[in-house]
């Protein structure tokens, strides 16, 4: 049995708790990138009482709903005023539960505490989940959070042969997929073709064939339940899709390993630093979480038409890989970098990242949804605009106007009333007020009797 070496664990727990309140903050941004789509898709699903199709706009956008199930849920318990933090809140607590599973992977393989607390440790200080996709409201916290709990779940159901653990994880799955994309097969089908080797008596057995063919059989079930709006060609367009061939191939091809270990830094460069230094033999589990971490980030490398934020599933993978690689004799210089970046962090949560949402995108769209609000009051409101800013400031419109209907696309036909647009555009209204945010403009266009209600 593989046995670390202890460490003290209250240096250990009081890091771990550090990083995980330092995503609170994060709480009281304003909307960052494209994060309003839930919220809005959420707060349609919740007015029109679609629970199997997700819309956005009055059109249906085709994803899976389980994270808008579970917005919709605890924004009725908090209320729909507060939809963007607890999206945020979602994100968080799946980003948390991530490293508390892996906590649990890390202790049933090494059967060390403080090494299964410094591995989670590792996973919250990543840089890129540190700073934006540990918190932000986009699906990939909880999906991922899904995805890593099934493999791990699976690793342990095969090293110990518990079927149970393999129910588990199989629920994990089903409830991965539904957060977000089929893809969350193509992660366990490859981490269990890794784990097979060495779990090949209890993988092969009956009772895991069975449980895993019954599994495959749930996005069939799920898609016969939906209308018909071709939600599994959309799925399985967009996995075809990555595989077109477009314009600077090579250089993403070079540059995608280097952007995946600039985003797991530090803990990247203090691993390879020790890798070099220590020249000792990697434990078993070290290498085989290295082979699930790279065989579910091969695809996307090679996959033309990619990003690097598709292989966060496997971050918790990589992480543990770092711990291994760094325990022995990098424990000292490791906390006192992840010190720095933790003061670092509570920086830029609290003062920097505030600053520049104030200053430059994101105060702004709240901004410039109350004038709108005030000024479209009485009339009709439509919207055109997808990009990012339009998404936010439609956000909180969305929450603004309430009781009355979310936004939508303009009807076919209409006779007055106002329009939100990215660009002029004479054939929807006249351009009656430009809001500038950020880098981006958006235009507030009238038709009709609307047009001379406005100052």
């Amino acid at each position: 049995m593989f046995r670390i070496e202890a460490r003290p664990e209250s240096t250990l727990k009081l890091f771990f708790a550090v990083a995980a309140l330092s995503f609170l903050p994060a709480l009281g941004f304003y909307y960052v990138g494209e994060e309003a789509i839930f919220p809005i898709s959420s707060l349609e699903m919740h007015r029109s009482g679609s629970w199997l199709v997700q819309v956005m706009y009055g059109a249906n956008i085709r994803h899976n709903p389980l994270f808008n199930w579970t917005i919709m849920f605890f924004s009725g318990v908090f209320g729909w005023s507060h939809v963007l933090e607890v999206t945020r809140a979602i994100a968080v607590c799946s980003t948390i539960g991530s490293s508390i599973v892996l906590y649990w992977l890390a202790s049933r393989l090494s059967q060390d505490r403080n090494f299964a607390i410094f591995s989670s440790l590792i996973y919250l200080t990543l840089f890129d989940v540190a700073f934006y996709r540990g918190w932000l409201a986009y699906v990939d916290p909880l999906f991922s959070f899904f995805v890593f709990s099934s493999v791990a779940l699976l690793w342990i159901a095969a090293r110990e042969a518990k079927t149970g653990l393999l129910l588990s994880a199989l629920l994990c799955l089903e409830l991965a997929f539904l957060s977000k994309a089929l893809t969350a097969y193509v992660f366990y089908g490859l981490s269990a073709l890794v784990l097979l080797r060495r779990h090949r008596t209890f993988l092969l057995g009956a009772p895991s064939l069975i449980l895993n063919f019954s599994a495959l059989l749930f996005p069939p079930l799920w898609f016969s339940l939906l209308p018909s709006s071709g939600q599994g060609q959309r799925m399985f367009g967009e996995i075809v899709s990555k595989l077109s061939f477009g314009g600077g191939y090579l250089s993403e091809l070079a540059g995608f390993p280097l952007e995946l270990f600039l985003r797991l830094s530090p803990a990247a460069f203090l691993a390879v630093y020790f890798l070099f230094r220590k020249r000792e033999k990697l434990h078993e589990d070290a290498v085989l979480a290295a082979q699930i971490a790279f065989c579910n980030f091969l695809p996307y490398w090679l996959a033309p038409q990619s990003s690097v934020r598709y292989c966060m599933p496997v971050y918790p993978f990589f992480a543990l890989l770092f711990s291994f690689l760094i325990w022995r004799s990098g424990i000292k210089l490791t906390l006192r970098v992840l010190g720095a970046l933790l003061l670092f962090k509570l920086l830029f949560m609290l003062v920097l990242f505030p600053l520049y949402q104030r200053h430059y995108r994101g105060k702004n769209y709240y901004d410039a949804a109350t004038g709108i609000a005030g000024e479209t009051a009485g009339f009709p409101l439509y919207v055109t605009d997808v990009s990012s800013s339009g998404l936010s400031v439609t956000g909180y419109l969305d929450v603004l106007r309430r009781p009355e209907a979310p936004l939508t696309f303009p009807p076919e036909k209409w006779n007055s009333g106002f329009v939100l647009s990215y660009s002029e555009n004479p054939s929807l209204g006249k351009t009656r007020k430009v809001y500038k945010l950020g880098g981006d403009r958006l235009y507030l266009l009238c038709r009709g009797e609307a047009c001379g209600f406005l100052k």
